[in-house]
């Protein structure tokens, strides 16, 4: 099985550390993973922001990078969802679109095609958990609270494989912290006043750290939380599986 590593912009610009620890679980867990230099943004940004068809170049770009690979695992819930979500359609009649289908958030990666099952590292810490947006209704990461179905959680599961961990959950535990990309650009009060809501749900869980699939999210709920003044820590969740490996 090979798998091609995409580290998003914002994972590569502002938390390296989470690439860093994404192909370090990988190697861990003995998983034959490469990262093809010279790879680009997927056109998130630029289709959020109403210019589509800017993305279609850097989609183009990326089936180019990633095709041969058995998977494309990356460290972001909502770059993945866009690719498997929008490139069929963005690319249809002008370039074969492969990669859309094998592209995989690390932690459903891990949890559903690695079945990963054995202790991974250290980490003796109270966490809640924060379930991204796109990794609740688009990735199928944690069960929606609206739809009356069986509770399920793979980022928890895979936490419960790290030694002297506690995980918990806030209240209302997959409502937006008000981030949404341009959302947070154009509609600045409503999603401060969102980050300012779900930063405090999580403090009154007690927990020292809160993790999640998606940097972006933790990026909004950190900013939130240093402009109050709060003492709380914020980390991806494969910085905490990859602990003490």
């Amino acid at each position: 099985m090979k798998v091609g590593l995409f580290i998003p912009c914002y994972v590569d610009a502002v938390y390296p550390e989470v690439g860093v620890a994404t192909y370090k679980l990988l190697r861990h867990l003995g998983i034959d993973v490469t990262y093809p230099e010279k790879q680009t943004c997927c056109g998130q940004p630029m289709a959020n922001a109403g210019f589509e068809k800017q993305a279609i170049p850097l989609a183009e770009k990326f089936e180019e990078k990633f095709k041969d690979f058995d998977y494309v695992v990356a460290p972001s819930v909502s770059c993945i969802a866009f690719i498997r979500l929008n490139y069929p359609r963005l690319l249809e009649g002008r370039h074969e679109c492969v990669t859309a289908s094998k592209a995989m958030d690390v932690v459903e990666f891990l949890h559903d095609i690695v079945k990963v099952s054995q202790p991974l590292g250290s980490f003796p810490h109270k966490v809640s958990l924060h379930n991204s947006c796109h990794g609740v209704r688009e990735l199928g990461l944690s069960s929606p609270s609206e739809q009356h179905v069986s509770k399920f959680n793979k980022i928890k599961d895979l936490l419960q494989l790290v030694e002297g961990i506690e995980v918990v959950e806030p209240e209302r535990p997959d409502e937006c912290c008000g981030f949404g990309g341009m959302f947070s650009i154009e509609e600045t009060a409503i999603s401060a006043q969102m980050g300012k809501d779900k930063v405090e749900r999580h403090i009154q869980t007690g927990a020292e750290y809160v993790t999640g699939p998606d940097c972006a999210c933790l990026m909004h709920m950190s900013g939130v939380a240093k402009k109050q003044g709060l003492q709380m820590e914020f980390k991806h969740v494969v910085e905490i599986l990859a602990a003490g490996l």
